[in-house]
This record gives structure tokens, C-alpha cells and sequence, in this order.
């Protein structure tokens, strides 16, 4: 049985990709095989880190590309609010459709499989996620049942229980950057199925903002495949993983609590604040000095030495308020002078 790592990548997250990289290798080892998903055609840099890594290889089937994508397309045609706010705001047909190409860990090389995105860091050993792929279909470790369902699931609550059940919805949302499944996890009859459910109306459920989300998991929760949380069913042994949580870093390595931490996702972090730091731009990241030694791990001498604030660029609006405020300030200080000369 072939385990492995899946992650969506291209040379925008370069920097990221690289401490994720590294972080794997560190902490759960180099003989894990990790493949990398093409978000989209830019990949020289990719490839050329790559050939310095032979336990690391990219996922090439464009057959699974354009199936994917195609059955993505399918589900989000099927979604008329999605369209007609997509419409509105210029947006392609499908919104962020290159992110649904992490479906390709379904069909790709590996039996069992954990996926990550490119905005992650490997913190600790993936033996026991590994583990209870041989009990569950899927696979996850986060509190996104904790969040506002908004982000997943966006109809009224009438709606919602005509599709999922109230312990669904209760338990088993999840957050799409981070899981663990097995190869063939849904049959093509339950992908058929699903298709079918999701042009006789019940595409409306998922929200539109993180459309690869709102996707899988309405896949994972209407086939009702076995389904198993860290963070919700052994909630006394969890630790967190989002970038907001307040963790110690001891050895390079974040704990929660006195507990190792399993991953850290920096969601909603732009890219471009990544790849101003790696460019030596003292930027304002989360667990800076952890993602740099990351990021540098086998590239000491290329870490910025010292982190230098960008020029700073005002903008349109601030230079018009500095336009429109001298008028103003003269206007002060010739009164003040006027007010001199009288006395």
C-alpha cells in the first residue's frame, strides 16, 4: 500500500512551497513521496526544485485534470446564484476553479493520502493520520465545525436539512486545506449521483466565497462516506492549527498547551506577504522566524539577514487628503502671521 502527500502548487507560492517541503522532510521524514497538483501552468521554478528532491514528484494526468475540472464546472453551472453573482462581479464561470484540481488526490498514485496546501507547515509525525484511514474513508483535523457555517454552507437551515443532517452540519464541516482519504474514495456511481443532486437543486446549499470547500464538502457529507475528526471526536487530545492560535514554539516546533502541534495553516495570509518576506521586507507574519527557518532550512546563507521595511507608497486616496488638507493649513498660518502683525 502506497501512502503519500498531495499538494496544489505553482511558482507563486514558491517560497511556501518550499518551507512546506521542508518542514515534511524535518518532521515526518524524507521517504514520505509527496506529489505536486499544478494549480495552473507556471511551474519552472517548481520543476527545477524538483529535480533537487527525487521523493518528490508533479502530477501530470491531464485526463484527471480535465475530469475534474469538468466535473466542477458541472457542479457550479448547476448553482444559479453563484452564477449570477459571478456575472455581476466579472468573475469566470466557475470562481477559483483551479482550486478544485486538489480533486486529482482521488485518482492520483496514492492508496491513502494527506493533502495540504501550499500555505501549511508540517509540525509532527502523520502515523496516526495514516492510521485511521484503515477505519475511515476521510480524514480531518481542525475546528471549522466551530466556525460560522457561512463559509461552507450558506442556505437557510430549512434548506440545509433537506440535504444533510442536523449531526452532519453539527460535526463534519471541515476546511478543504488540510485532509487525509484513499485513492477511488468515491465510486463513479456516487460521483454520477451527486451530479445528478446537484443540478435538481441542491447546489444552491454551498456558498460561494471558497468554492473548492463549499465542493468537497458537500461531496464528503451527501455520500455519507465514514468520516472521522481529531479536533471533534478526541477534542481532549486535539491541538489547534490556524495561525491565530497562540502556541509555543520549542525546537522549531509548534506546541498547544504542552502538546505538539500536527500542522499550522496560514489562511488568509496573501501569498504576496510570503514572497515579501522571503525578498527581505520586514513584513508582519505569524510565526515569522518559524516559516523562515522553514522556508531556509537547506539554504541558510540565502535568509535575509536583516528584514528592511518597504519604501513606503502613499496611496491615491492618502495623497488627496494631503492635497486637500494645505489649503487648510495655510489658511491657519496666515491668520497666525496676520494676527502678529496687528499686535
Amino acid at each position: 500500500m502506497t501512502d503519500g502527500i498531495y499538494i496544489l502548487a505553482n511558482d507563486v507560492v514558491h517560497d511556501q512551497l518550499i518551507a512546506l517541503l521542508n518542514s515534511i522532510e524535518a518532521n515526518a521524514g524524507k521517504e514520505i513521496p509527496i506529489c505536486i497538483v499544478p494549480y495552473d501552468n507556471r511551474l519552472d521554478k517548481v520543476r527545477a526544485e524538483l529535480r533537487q528532491r527525487p521523493q518528490v514528484s508533479l502530477f501530470e494526468d491531464q485526463d484527471s485534470i480535465a475530469y475534474w475540472e469538468n466535473f466542477s464546472a458541472q457542479a457550479w453551472r448547476a448553482h444559479k446564484r453563484a452564477q449570477k453573482a459571478w456575472q455581476a462581479e466579472a468573475e469566470p464561470v466557475v470562481y477559483r476553479l483551479a482550486m478544485h484540481r486538489k480533486l486529482c488526490c482521488l485518482d492520483g498514485p496514492f492508496e491513502r493520502f494527506i493533502y495540504f496546501d501550499a500555505d501549511t507547515l508540517l509540525m509532527g509525525p502523520l502515523d496516526s493520520v495514516y492510521q485511521k484511514l484503515d477505519q475511515y474513508d476521510w480524514v480531518t483535523n481542525d475546528f471549522q465545525y466551530k466556525s460560522d457555517r457561512k463559509y461552507i454552507f450558506d442556505a437557510p437551515e430549512e434548506q440545509l436539512l433537506k440535504v444533510f443532517s442536523a449531526e452532519q452540519l453539527e460535526s463534519q464541516l471541515f476546511c478543504a486545506g488540510w485532509f487525509a482519504s484513499k485513492r477511488k474514495v468515491f465510486s463513479s456511481e456516487q460521483l454520477s449521483s451527486l451530479l445528478e443532486s446537484l443540478n435538481a437543486g441542491e447546489a444552491e446549499v454551498m456558498a460561494l466565497r471558497g468554492p473548492d470547500q463549499s465542493l468537497l464538502n458537500y461531496m464528503v457529507l451527501r455520500s455519507a462516506i465514514s468520516y472521522y475528526n481529531f479536533a471533534y471526536n478526541n477534542p481532549q487530545a486535539a491541538t489547534g492549527s490556524h495561525w491565530s492560535s497562540k502556541f509555543d514554539v520549542i525546537d522549531q516546533v509548534l506546541h498547544d498547551k504542552g502538546r505538539r502541534v500536527t500542522y499550522i495553516h496560514y489562511m488568509s495570509i496573501p501569498t504576496s506577504d510570503f514572497n515579501q518576506l522571503c525578498a527581505g521586507q520586514d513584513v508582519k507574519i505569524p510565526y515569522r522566524d518559524l516559516f523562515l527557518h522553514y522556508r531556509y532550512l537547506k539554504s541558510p546563507e540565502e535568509r535575509p539577514q536583516k528584514l528592511v521595511r518597504a519604501n513606503w507608497q502613499p496611496s491615491l486616496k492618502h495623497f488627496s487628503q494631503l492635497i486637500s488638507a494645505i489649503p487648510s493649513k495655510v489658511g491657519r498660518r496666515l491668520n497666525q502671521l496676520n494676527a502678529k502683525s496687528s499686535n
